[in-house]
This record gives C-alpha cells, structure tokens and sequence, in this order.
C-alpha cells in the first residue's frame, strides 16, 4: 500500500495557510516564512514549500526564493473579472429556473438573510461572507446544472475574499445590501431575469466599487 504521508501533509499545510489567509490572520503584505510556518505546524519545510507552490498557482501569494512567499491582495481587474464570471452564472441560474424551483427560493433562503442581518450588525463580516456566498449560490443552484455550479465553486475563495475586501462599503451601509440582496431575490421568484441581470450588476459595482 503506498504511504500517503507526505501527501497529507503537503494537503494539511496548503489548506492551514489558505484557511489563515481567508480568515485574515495573514493579512495581504505578510511575508510568510517556510521555517517558520513549517514550526507553526509541527512538519517539515518540504510539504510547507509544495503548499506554498500550490498556493502562488491558486493567486494566494507570491513567491520570492530566498525570502518568502508574499500574501497578495486581490486586484482590482481580479475581483472585477471574477465579479463578471459570477454575474453569468447567476444569471443562467434564473433563466434555466422552473416556476417550482423559483417558488421555493423565498422559503430556502429567508434564514440566510435573516443571518445577513444579524451578521452585518454585529460588525462580523466573515460570518457575513460565508452567507452571503450561499446566497449568491443559490441563484447557480436554480439551473440543476452540476458544471455551472463547479465552475462556480472555483470562485468561491476570491469570492470570499473580495466580500472582506469591501468590508468599509458594507459596514457603511448594510441596509443598502440587505435591500438589494431582497430585491435580487424578489427577481428571481418572478422570473424577471432583465431586472435580476440589471439589479445583479449594480449590486457587484456598489458592494465591490467597480467601474
């Protein structure tokens, strides 16, 4: 039987460093050490450096021999293109959804934005965040098509990512988000998918600052 061991550490390393990044414990600018992250875990460096390399190919950080890997922040273009790709997505959701499964949407997510609420004024805004990409996803959902909701998936970090990005736009004003999150929703049940197309596309640009 072959070992594994390396191969789960290689894993337990990558998805220690991402899930630090996500929570914001490596703040983008962080210089990330090999040595050092390798201590934190109680593992060798070898799994650390591959973790790292999986990392810079995912767009988490940056590597500089010698140095370090960099934790980098999103750019503008970057949040912008993943904002268009999730505008597509959500959108064919709506407009492949039956009449049933439209109807039942204001039933499924009434917790979700219930959550919202509570999340965004209590000041925590990765409670927030995971929720609101269950809410988004729910739009995806509406298609029953596996394939869009994988590509959909992939997203799902710089989705994150970008929500703490704009954590200023939504603390400022989480009645304005909450709003648009109803009327995004009260598009899709009717099956208006001009409006949801149109109310979807201010929503990114106001909560995201996008051109």
């Amino acid at each position: 039987m072959p070992d594994n061991k390396p191969a789960n550490a290689v894993a337990r390393a990558h998805s220690g460093i991402r899930d630090a990044i996500l929570r914001g414990e490596f703040a983008p600018g962080t210089m990330l050490s090999e040595s050092s992250l390798a201590a934190s875990m109680s593992m060798s460096r070898t799994p650390v450096r591959a973790a790292l390399g999986r990392l810079q190919d995912e767009g988490f950080v940056t590597i500089y021999p010698q140095r370090g890997a960099l934790v980098r922040a999103m750019t503008a273009d970057e949040v912008r293109e993943s904002a268009q790709v999730r505008h597509a997505l959500e959108l064919a959701g709506v407009q492949l959804a039956g009449p049933a499964a439209r109807a039942r949407l204001g039933e499924q997510l009434a917790e979700n934005l219930d959550r919202q609420e509570r999340a965004l004024r209590d000041g925590d805004l990765p409670e927030f965040a995971t929720v609101s990409l269950s809410f988004h996803r729910a739009f995806v959902e509406l298609s029953n098509n596996a394939t869009m909701l994988s590509f959909y998936d992939r997203l799902r970090d710089r989705q994150y990512l970008s929500i703490l990005r704009s954590a200023p736009t939504l603390t400022h004003d989480p009645d304005r988000i909450l709003a648009e999150h109803r009327g995004l929703l009260a598009d899709a049940q009717a099956g208006d998918w001009v409006a949801f197309a149109r109310d979807l596309r201010d929503h990114q640009s106001n909560a995201h600052d996008l051109e």
